[in-house]
């Protein structure tokens, strides 16, 4: 089976590129500087020419707050780009693997986890963005899995476990939000979970939205002290504020903790629980800087 990947030299490509490595099939691995998946043509003739039967689209425009103010770039990347990939493998018959969000939550005021009947509710330019992505996925007719997931990180690119790291490791004390509560998604175990489902073929048959984090649920607060106490840095003193110390020209979900449950069971993978993955990822990224 030939496989393209998106967006591959981002956290969630990078983690594909690992898994991916033994794999039976043939993973071709882009990102911009390959295929612009802006160019429908551009999409279609590497879809038809080298004969690819899945996509994963894991290229997105992510900067929350810089979203706002280039909304247009973000729109063509969220979704103009997702209805060009979910076109292309309509034409061929393949399938496409989308990665959205929690962010089309933002505006649900909920307090139980999010299923996927949820009605959408974005807040800002990127959430919108996104679920425009999976409108136009769906409306495509393509065969899809759209996999919403939150809060992620990993040993690659930015993000909010190696920015605490080097902050705790430098600051005597530290603010972090304890107003917004989710989960944190280590990318090598949602890298690993679509990998199970292509290379023992668990998409045959099926189609639709499914939601996927690690177990469990914390606020940024809990995340950072964690963050901090696998990492031994325990001089650097961490405080709980509201969100509203630090402003934002987006409001950010305040519970967004995703429901699971269609994903374990349509597939039958069990989820790691999130402190268990941080601290496989710390031990990664110490003994990478070591």
């Amino acid at each position: 089976m030939n496989i393209l990947v998106t967006g591959a030299n981002g956290q969630l490509g990078s983690e594909l590129r690992l898994v991916a490595q033994h794999s039976s099939d043939n993973y071709f691995f882009t990102d911009v500087a390959e295929l612009d998946i802006t160019d429908a043509d551009a999409v279609l003739q590497t879809v038809q020419s080298k004969r690819i039967e899945v996509v994963i689209n894991c290229a997105a425009y992510t900067n929350v707050d810089k979203a706002e103010d280039d909304a247009e770039l973000a729109e063509r990347l969220n979704a103009t780009a997702v209805q060009n990939l979910a076109e292309a493998m309509s034409r061929v018959g393949g399938l496409l693997v989308h990665i959205s969000t929690d962010y089309v939550f933002g505006g649900s005021l909920n307090n139980t986890p999010c299923t996927e009947e949820l009605p959408a509710c974005p807040t800002g330019v990127y959430g919108r963005t996104k679920l425009l992505g999976e409108q136009a996925v769906v409306r495509s007719g393509c065969r899809h899995l759209i996999i919403r997931t939150a809060w992620l990180y990993s040993e690659f690119g930015k993000n909010f476990v190696k920015t605490m790291l080097a902050l705790t490791a430098d600051k005597p004390e530290l603010k972090v939000v304890f107003d917004q509560t989710g989960t944190p998604t280590y990318a090598y175990d949602l890298a690993a979970a679509i990998f199970d489902i292509l290379e023992n073929r668990k998409f045959e048959g099926r189609t639709g939205i499914y939601h996927y984090s690690n177990e469990g649920v914390c606020s940024w607060f809990d995340f950072a002290r964690a963050i901090a106490r696998f990492a031994g840095h325990a001089a650097c003193d961490i405080r709980p504020c509201h969100s509203s110390e630090f402003p934002s020209k987006v409001v950010r979900p305040a519970y967004s903790v995703l429901d699971k449950t269609r994903f374990k069971q349509t597939f039958g993978i069990r989820i790691p629980y999130w402190t268990d993955s941080l601290r496989v990822c710390i031990s990664n990224l110490t003994a990478k800087n070591s």
